[in-house]
């Protein structure tokens, strides 16, 4: 779904830029000078089940000095939903940023990354150079689900993880492009109950939904493909589509620790984050302990992953190597803190990027 003029924000403006891999549609600022210097260059790369759309509010926010695009992932908002090879993990979207980014003639940017994003951004900058890196709650660097706190994973076949796990009413809901809130399963209630805290409220509301059924549900993106499983809860994670790329199988990107250049890494995240947490509820493996689904095997076998505790750990170990982080916890925060807390959201990047 392209953007449309009841979507965007004045200020705001779409198109759409044609590669070898991609057709990926963009959003830019109005005026913005394209001829910027590519070291004041920001690029905002949106989480799943989104879009470019959910940065508007920060992209008018931040100074007029940056050159500001907003990326719409393949398979979201405008962009082209090419099949996205899993077994790559998060490749397929961070070459598409990449090929992009030559097409516009931009060499090195700031990037930023939300949820899947963080993942996104985090494989860009072990293949590219970047000037610093903004993980707004990420995916942790072992994927999402089946490992231990070490990112060992738990079976061989990543049971649990992947395709498999999506709520299958919600995926109907997307391809009816369902935009009310009359069950939980509808996207505006996934949105409500788990994008952000309770409490919080947006006059917006319609475009983030809007943003939501953008997702593409062909074959290869989203949920994508499951297999069978011996190990509990029955599945595994299948070769292709967007929920695949983040089996610990495919994806693994702890290896920053290693970069020899070490961009600054500023990550912000919320204590009450309801999809990227230690007591995840999107995490099979912590809906089974909590008696949602049956049959779960056990803390010795079936732990919840401890998604923000590795990502600390692997952050820790890039600070200990020479790299400089700057961890902003906020208190009652849920998964979106760019729309909870705008203001101290872009305070907090602009101070970063100021700092490089």
């Amino acid at each position: 779904m392209s953007a449309s003029d009841s979507t965007l924000f004045d200020g705001i403006a779409a198109r759409v830029i044609s590669t070898p891999r991609l057709a990926t549609q963009i959003l830019e600022r109005v005026g913005d000078d394209d001829s910027a210097p590519p070291r004041r260059t920001v690029v905002l790369v949106h989480g799943n089940v989104s879009s470019a759309l959910f940065w508007q509010e920060i992209m008018l926010m931040l100074p007029a000095d940056l050159r500001v695009i907003a990326v719409d992932l393949r398979g979201f908002g405008g962009s082209g939903s090419q099949p996205v090879d899993a077994t790559r993990g998060l490749r397929d979207y961070s070459d598409d940023i990449a090929e992009l980014l030559s097409e516009l003639g931009i060499v090195s940017a700031h990037l930023v990354g939300w949820s899947m994003g963080g993942g996104v951004v985090m494989q860009y900058a072990l293949d590219h150079r970047v000037e610093s890196l903004t993980l707004q709650a990420p995916v942790s660097p072992y994927g999402f689900g089946g490992t231990r706190r070490d990112g060992s994973r738990l079976t061989d076949d990543d049971a649990g993880c992947g395709g498999g796990g999506a709520n299958p009413d919600f995926v109907q809901r997307l391809q009816d492009a369902d935009a009310t809130a009359d069950a939980q399963a509808s996207p505006r209630s996934v949105f409500r109950s788990s994008y952000v805290s309770a409490g919080y409220s947006s006059p917006h509301e319609d475009i983030w939904v809007a943003s939501m059924l953008s997702t593409s549900t062909a074959t290869g993106n989203y949920p994508g493909d499951a297999v069978a499983s011996e190990n509990w809860p029955g599945f595994a994670a299948g070769a292709h589509g967007v929920l695949n790329t983040m089996a610990p199988q495919y994806f693994n990107t702890s290896g920053i620790v290693d970069l020899d250049e070490k961009p600054p890494v500023l990550w912000v995240h919320g204590t009450a984050d309801a999809i990227v947490s230690d007591a995840s509820f999107f995490d099979l493996n912590h809906l089974g302990a909590l008696g949602i689904i049956p049959g779960w095997p056990g803390a010795d076998i079936a732990p919840a992953q401890e998604m923000v505790s590795q990502t600390r750990d692997v952050l820790d170990a890039y600070a200990a190597d020479g790299g400089r982080v700057t961890e902003l916890n906020w208190e009652g925060v849920g998964h979106s803190p760019h729309l909870e807390r705008p203001q101290e959201f872009c305070a907090a990047l602009v101070a970063h990027i100021e700092s490089v």
